[in-house]
């Protein structure tokens, strides 16, 4: 990292292989011990290396050890077991072993300095990426050549108990930016500060004259006032001097009065002066820094805002155009060129506009695309008008009320992204769907089974985070609650078969059966083999490689009928999510799984309800023979539910189990069953696969609602389009570039999930519609049905 990039021959680095990172290693401290034995070494063989002791005995050297094996621990045991313990005493002796060879090595000419620090912190479950003080603040211990002793104080500037902790209630504690480290350690060994460093040197770790402070925090203006100028002149270059406005509160002539008055304190030796002015200054650069680095926020903020709003009108037009019976206006092509023209003649300006001011390329994106998605509203205007003349025939208080339930739906949404327990609620009141809408007196059972497993589902939002406590007996229970499930199953298949089931798929169901047992195995045996301290047995990697293989490929070889083929989904993708939980989230897509076969019943009997279609017998219903286009009918108002539930229903497999906090947090607990060494990539994809299964089950239920209701999944989608639009558009103006890493990467993390939703929804169906009605037949000629 250091070396990449670097000039010249001055960086030298050594480091051990990515595969000694090993988080199920028996002894992750010898991570620390091997930079401390090399050191020794290196130090060592300078004595007599002539080339190396005169490098060494250079002025200006910096010496960089990291110490890896405390964060590997942390992660692996926690930060409260004995074993992170044992490598910070570990790590203790070894700086001291390290401080006392080089005062040795250098005759104690005490010329070198100390810096101590960390890049992040750790909760207790051994997790970071968050926002909580033990992730956020870090040490940092600074002591040698030219910096200060600790200060004695009575009384301290901070409310926390972390002084208490350390019992250094009497010592002065001075806290910084990890910004601010760079230029101190540039100040300690005498070099100018980065070029575009916007760290404040932090004086009161300086043990040096009052005026080499002052020249120091003047330089140190200057730099980030360098910053400042440079940005400032790019920006006024690229805008037309008509538009151009300037950061008001450090124009030229105040930048020039403040440098100015500053020379001359030095020169009258005011240098408290001299600091205090700086430090205004360099507020106001970084401040200045803000206002052109977000200049043209604004401007883009409106451009997309109005791309998304006639994007999402434009979806909603085609959706009442194509698939419901309002429209009834012929399209005039005269008006239509003549918008043409016009649209034309806008997106010409908006070009000649960005090209005088050299704008980047991507701006003609963000400022163009709103042309033809609005031409395109406006050219399906016959339909505007039809909407507006159906509208005008309902009483204004039914419109109003649907949408106020339309835009408290997508806002329970956008809420639970930030409360999770806002899921609980919106499940609480689907429970009472059935009642509200007399469903439940036509279908009892059905009813009172969708009621319970809703209540049973809103308890996980209410669970604490995925990763924090491993419960591996609740992963068990999952496992054989899940064989349970399949074990009772098996009698009412063996009674069907004559029908739709042979030897062959109840074969099938025992190997998948198998699977599951096998992962209860996987998932017991390492977690016990890692406890004490044995690795990562190699046959259990291998058998949960070979699961995770075949669990896309066997719900292929099932039969296509409904029930058959989502069972077998199940049973395929639990093998390999027990073998990624690691507590209490291993049941929830039980659960789910339940909760979306209550579903397709439910939706079966809201179908026969409001009189749309007869009931046909599910167990008959085929997903391959689901898609003859005769058989579509047109969208109904309660569509829209039912595109409303799918969406709650997958931010909920995403958020039920707190999975997004576990990715941030990079908990690698939950992939010991397939790797245990550090593999940023691998597991990263592993726990992208945790996440997505969930998702993939209601995917599969949503094509079985869209079978038994007969809609085409284009319709639907197009609703869901619509949806996920406007979450989009909420997400947009939430999002943040200031606060804790948890602020910043959240709101981006929200506005990049939604605005994927779309091609990620498409991606789902695509693979849910191939689970579902392909199959592959191993004891025959393969058969390949419409789709």
């Amino acid at each position: 990292m250091f070396a990449k990039g670097a000039s010249g021959d001055h960086v030298y680095t050594y480091c051990y292989t990515a595969e000694k990172e090993d988080f199920g290693a028996e002894d992750a401290t010898v991570l620390d011990t091997w930079v401390f034995d090399n050191v020794k070494n290196f130090f060592h063989a300078a004595r007599s290396n002539q080339t190396m002791f005169s490098k060494v005995n250079e002025e200006k050297v910096i010496l960089f050890l990291h110490l890896l094996g405390i964060d590997t621990n942390g992660h692996a045991h926690r930060p409260n077991s004995r074993e992170y313990k044992d490598n910070i005493r570990k790590v203790d002796e070894g700086i001291k072993e390290i401080v006392s060879l080089l005062e040795d090595f250098y005759g104690n000419d005490g010329k070198t300095a100390f810096i101590v620090t960390s890049d992040h912190g750790m909760t207790d479950w051994g997790s970071h990426g968050a926002g909580h003080p033990s992730e956020t603040l870090t040490p940092l211990i600074a002591w040698g050549a030219g910096l200060n002793y600790p200060q004695s104080v009575t009384s301290q500037a901070f409310e926390d108990n972390f002084l208490k902790e350390w019992k250094l209630e009497n010592r002065k504690r001075v806290d910084v930016n990890q910004a601010d480290i760079a230029p101190l350690m540039a100040s300690l060994i005498g070099v100018p500060f980065p070029l575009n460093s916007v760290g404040i040197l932090p004086l009161e770790y300086l043990n040096n004259s009052v005026h080499f402070k002052a020249e120091s925090m003047f330089t140190n203006a200057v730099q980030i006032l360098e910053q400042f100028k440079v940005k400032m002149t790019q920006k006024k270059e690229s805008t037309l001097s008509f538009l151009f406005t300037p950061f008001k509160l450090l124009s030229d002539s105040e930048q020039i009065d403040i440098l100015r008055k500053a020379r001359s304190y030095i020169q009258q030796g005011k240098y408290n002066d001299v600091i205090s002015l700086c430090k205004t200054l360099i507020i106001l650069a970084l401040e200045g820094l803000t206002y052109y680095h977000t200049y043209d926020r604004l401007f883009l903020g409106i451009s997309i805002a109005m791309g998304f709003v006639g994007w999402t009108s434009y979806v909603i037009l085609v959706i009442i155009k194509t698939h419901t019976n309002l429209m009834r206006t012929v399209q005039n092509n005269k008006a239509s060129s003549v918008f043409a023209y016009g649209f034309s003649a806008v997106g010409i300006f908006i070009a000649f506009f960005l090209l005088i001011q050299a704008y980047p390329w991507t701006y003609y994106i963000y400022c163009l695309l709103p042309v033809p998605v609005w031409y395109a509203v406006v050219r399906e205007f016959p339909v505007i008008q039809d909407l507006a003349t159906l509208l005008l025939t309902f009483p204004l208080h039914q419109s109003i009320g649907f949408l106020f339930v339309c835009a408290l739906g997508i806002e329970i949404l956008v809420f639970s992204f930030f409360y999770r327990s806002t899921l609980t609620v919106g499940l609480i009141i689907f429970a009472g769907w059935p009642v509200i809408t007399q469903l439940w007196a036509q279908a009892k059972i059905t009813a009172v089974s969708w009621t319970l497993l809703c209540w049973l589902l809103a308890m996980f939002p209410l669970m604490p985070v995925v990763g924090r406590e491993p419960n591996i007996s609740l992963v068990t229970a999952a496992g054989l609650l899940i064989l349970l499930i399949s074990v009772s199953s098996l009698p009412s298949l063996w009674k069907s078969k004559n029908k739709n089931v042979h030897h062959k798929d109840l074969a099938i169901l025992l190997f998948q059966m198998l699977s599951i047992a096998l992962s209860i195995y996987v998932v017991n045996t390492t977690h016990s083999s890692l406890q004490h301290k044995q690795g990562l047995p190699v046959i259990n990697q291998i058998i949960s490689w070979t699961i995770l293989a075949s669990s896309l490929v066997v719900p292929l070889l099932s039969p296509t009928f409904l029930f058959q083929r989502l069972l077998s989904i199940l049973l395929s993708l639990m093998s390999t999510y027990l073998l990624l939980s690691t507590g209490y989230e291993a049941l929830f897509p039980l659960v789910l799984t339940g909760l979306m076969f209550a579903w397709i019943n439910m939706e079966q009997e809201a179908l026969q309800y409001y009189g749309l279609s007869l009931k046909p017998k599910l167990a008959i219903l085929n997903f391959s023979y689901s898609t003859d286009i005769t058989q579509f009918r047109q969208l109904h108002l309660d569509d829209t539910r039912r595109s409303f539930f799918f969406v709650f229903f997958i931010v909920t497999a995403f958020f039920g189990t707190g999975n997004i906090a576990s990715v941030n947090s990079f908990d690698p607990a939950s992939v010991y069953c397939f790797l245990t060494v550090f593999s940023p990539f691998m597991m990263g994809g592993l726990l992208v696969l945790k996440v997505i299964i969930p998702f993939v089950l209601v995917s599969c239920a949503f094509e079985a609602v869209q079978v038994t209701t007969q809609l085409s999944s284009k319709s639907l989608f197009l609703i869901v389009l619509v949806i996920s639009d406007i979450m989009a558009l909420h997400f947009f103006f939430l999002v943040k570039d200031y606060g804790s890493w948890l602020d910043i990467g959240t709101s981006i993390s929200h506005f990049v999930l939604v605005m994927s939703f779309t091609i990620f929804m498409m991606l789902l169906n695509g693979l849910a519609q191939l689970l579902t009605t392909k199959r592959i037949e191993l004891w025959g000629v393969t058969k390949y049905h419409a789709t």
